[in-house]
């Protein structure tokens, strides 16, 4: 399968009760890109990633990763391909230890034993957390647990990593420790986020959500230092591109 690019084509989706999340969502990623997507709270951010796993299918519209559609029949191609950290990692860890976690995937495609224990030590170095492979996760901190729940992805060996507010409910130091090992991620990246000067560090390219349309998409510099933009669509500009309250002179 190709993976070079994640196409959206008029993505519209309405939840049951009548709201419209996405109302005609159009972009085009390409292989190797990072790029953040930010918006509101309600401005469709989650409900656009779980379209581009398959957790959700559009009412109007598709979602192409590569030359595959993203449909019911083709899932287990494209989980194969695009890997996602959900926003909460408990929703993620369930298994009695934090290899068992990391293995399902690998284990979940009936792949060799040997092979699924060379994944699990592979992803769990990664992140940094190998030493931890033995404990329950729900004996982890919220720092770890965002860790491990990387690895489950990354012990899949997706080209696409997508994730949904990576940073929310963590420490600096945490924080810190994510944004370093992202940068070393050769993956095609897409990251919701209201953590501005996170995406600021690790995104070339900024899309813009608002009331579940496309408001902005272009390079990060020129879309987050845009303050009109980012007022109207009830966000800030990133602290690292504020001026300085003291002496007057921006941060970059």
């Amino acid at each position: 399968m190709s993976h070079h690019k994640i196409e959206v084509n008029s993505l519209k989706y309405q939840y049951t009760d009548g709201r419209q999340a996405l109302n005609g969502v159009n972009f085009l990623i390409t292989h190797g890109e990072s790029v953040g997507i930010v918006g509101a709270n309600g401005a469709g951010k989650s409900t656009l990633l779980m379209h581009l796993v398959g957790i959700l299918f559009p009412n109007e519209g598709e979602v192409n990763v590569g030359d595959v559609p993203v449909t019911k029949k083709t899932l287990p191609v494209i989980r194969q391909s695009v890997g996602m950290v959900f926003q909460n990692p408990d929703d993620q860890l369930f298994m009695p230890t934090v290899f068992d976690d990391v293995a399902f995937g690998p284990r979940n495609y009936q792949l060799p034993e040997e092979e699924v224990e060379k994944r699990v030590h592979e992803a769990l170095d990664t992140v940094g957390v190998l030493h931890l492979k033995s404990r329950p996760p729900y004996k982890l901190s919220g720092g770890e647990k965002r860790a491990v729940a990387i690895a489950t992805v990354l012990a899949m060996k997706p080209d696409v990593l997508v994730m949904d507010e990576p940073t929310a409910a963590l420490d600096p130091k945490s924080r810190r420790r994510l944004i370093t090992l992202l940068q070393g991620f050769t993956h095609t990246k897409i990251i919701t986020s209201h953590d501005m000067d996170m995406v600021f560090e690790l995104c070339e390219r900024t899309i813009v959500l608002k009331d579940g349309k496309v408001s902005a998409d272009g390079p990060t510099l020129e879309v987050l230092s845009n303050r009109e933009l980012m007022e109207d669509c009830s966000l800030e500009v990133p602290l690292t591109l504020q001026a300085c309250p003291v002496c007057g002179r921006n941060n970059i």
